[in-house]
């Protein structure tokens, strides 16, 4: 079988330092870039990096998450959410290789309260959703080969996240009051880079191109996850559930966004995690669990 040559951008990222750690270990070739090596806002230099290099795969990591400074800076989320996203399909479309990117939740606004399906119609509420669901649109108007996973409540030992915040919060304060009435599914970026590692090494990506969704199983609110952090770390921090309109923000918050991943696991045939297992797994990977057994 060929070896395939496979682009990772956003490569310092959450979701794109685990998959870069799965790829060195893959027959395949996996590149991994940052702004440093691909500054993908740059057309010209999406272009020469396509000119010099053959590529099969290209995995789009790189994003603008910081939804609260989208909302003062749109065009930086634009540039990034949406116009490097059009660069990176045109090249894919030029040189017949496949884009999986990584979309979000927040692409959905307040309506339902069943788990989101691919079908379901879109309303997002802020900058970031706006510019994520540009980017989704951005492909299609390239009509490269693609394929798009929306994912929710991402986190790992890397970066800045919710788990690595309550971890720190409940450790520091008696007590902390955390959001009940936004509902998700808390995902792990190395479950999801799993999957996506799945996709390419085990060839699954050709004729199955689309719109999916991805994230662990189960449901829970921020404040159910807050409180199986402090729980599972030996923290003895009170949390204490709190109404969205206490904390108020710029950014409007989807209040339902659990996904359905029935399209995904049929399509693909990849058991997902429940989140708790998830946690558990990162957990112990920073050393940060209570028991050690557990």
């Amino acid at each position: 079988m060929q070896r395939k040559r496979i682009l990772i951008t956003g490569a310092n990222g959450q979701l794109g330092r685990e998959l870069s750690r799965l790829g060195a270990v893959s027959p395949n070739e996996y590149i991994p870039t940052d702004v440093a090596e691909l500054d993908i806002t740059d057309r010209g230099a999406v272009e020469r990096f396509f000119a010099e290099n053959t590529i099969d795969v290209i995995v789009n990591c790189a994003a603008y998450t910081n939804v609260e400074r989208a909302e003062e800076d749109e065009a930086t989320a634009m540039r990034i959410n949406c116009d490097a996203v059009a660069n990176l399909a045109a090249a894919a479309k030029t040189a017949g290789a496949t884009l999986i990117h990584i979309s979000t939740d927040y692409v959905f606004g307040v309506e339902g309260n069943t788990p989101r399906t691919e079908e379901m119609a879109t309303a997002p509420l802020g900058v970031y959703g706006r510019t994520k669901l540009a980017g989704e649109q951005a492909i299609a108007e390239a009509g490269c080969k693609a394929i798009i996973l929306r994912t929710a409540w991402l986190y790992s030992e890397f970066g800045g996240n919710f788990l690595k915040t309550m971890l720190r919060l409940t450790a520091e304060n008696k007590a902390l009051q955390v959001v009940f009435d936004q509902v998700g599914t808390p995902t792990y970026a190395g479950d999801l880079a799993l999957a996506i590692f799945s996709i390419i090494d085990g060839n699954l990506y050709e004729g199955r191109e689309g719109l999916y969704h991805f994230a662990n199983e189960g449901v829970c609110s921020w404040y159910d996850f807050a409180c199986e952090i402090a729980a599972t770390a030996g923290h003895e921090c009170k949390i204490i559930p709190c109404h969205s309109s206490e904390f108020p923000s710029k950014v409007a918050r989807p209040p339902y966004s659990v996904l359905d991943k029935s399209k995904f696991k049929a399509t693909f045939g990849i058991d997902i995690p429940h989140w708790r297992e998830s946690m558990l797994y990162c957990l112990r990977r920073m050393g940060a669990l209570k028991n050690a057994r557990l």
